[in-house]
């Protein structure tokens, strides 16, 4: 993951004990190359009981990411190697899992537009940096915009978390990108753009 970013808006965060015992845990689940269903209900076990302490954002984060997971009971090669990805970057190795979202592989508006936040619709996707998605609902209605639940023809602006990846069709998150794109280009005003962009226009980077 992007640490830069994490320490930028999670400073106070990142110093907690808590998160140097999960850089501890990543680098000791990861240390034979790949992840088992124990292993990741582990983890599930160790972050809920993390999460109950303290409403640290990596941790949520990294938790409803392992819920999602293990939401059938079951974790798939596919999903073990995209936890794996993150667990790798959060022990300090080098990972395309976080990398800031990259306009030749994101359905972005190019250029990115100016942001107009009174009264319009807001939606983001994914995981962001700068904190829960409650934290930046907040910082929407602050600013005098309005959060929306879902893709409809009435929303305004999607807003891309800094974690997703150029993988993004095949993430949990996917179908809401597909679908905002299918208004776009159908000549519905709607705005695709990073949570970076977001966080220049609302002059909180």
């Amino acid at each position: 993951m992007d640490f830069d970013l994490f320490l930028k808006f999670n400073r106070k965060n990142v110093q907690d004990r808590q998160v140097d015992t999960l850089i501890g845990i990543s680098k000791g689940l990861v240390a034979d190359g790949k992840l088992n269903q124990q292993e990741v209900e582990f983890l599930q076990t160790w972050l809920t009981q993390s999460q109950s302490q303290n409403e640290n954002p990596i941790i949520i984060n990294l938790l409803d990411k392992v819920n999602q997971i293990l939401e059938d009971g079951v974790v798939d090669k596919e999903e073990s190697d995209e936890l794996f990805k993150i667990l790798k970057s959060f022990s300090g190795e080098n990972a395309v899992v976080g990398e800031v979202a990259k306009t030749t592989n994101l359905p972005l508006n190019i250029p990115e537009p100016k942001i107009i936040f009174r009264n319009n619709n807001f939606l983001f996707t994914g995981t962001c940096a700068f904190g829960t998605r409650k934290i930046c609902q907040e910082e929407i209605e602050r600013l005098g915009g309005v959060n929306a639940n879902s893709v409809t023809k009435q929303l305004n602006y999607l807003i891309l978390g800094t974690y997703v990846t150029d993988s993004w069709v095949h993430e949990t998150f996917g179908r809401k990108i597909e679908k905002a794109v299918e208004y776009r280009d159908s000549g519905v005003p709607l705005v695709i753009v990073t949570e970076a962009h977001w966080l220049k226009e609302a002059g909180l980077s």
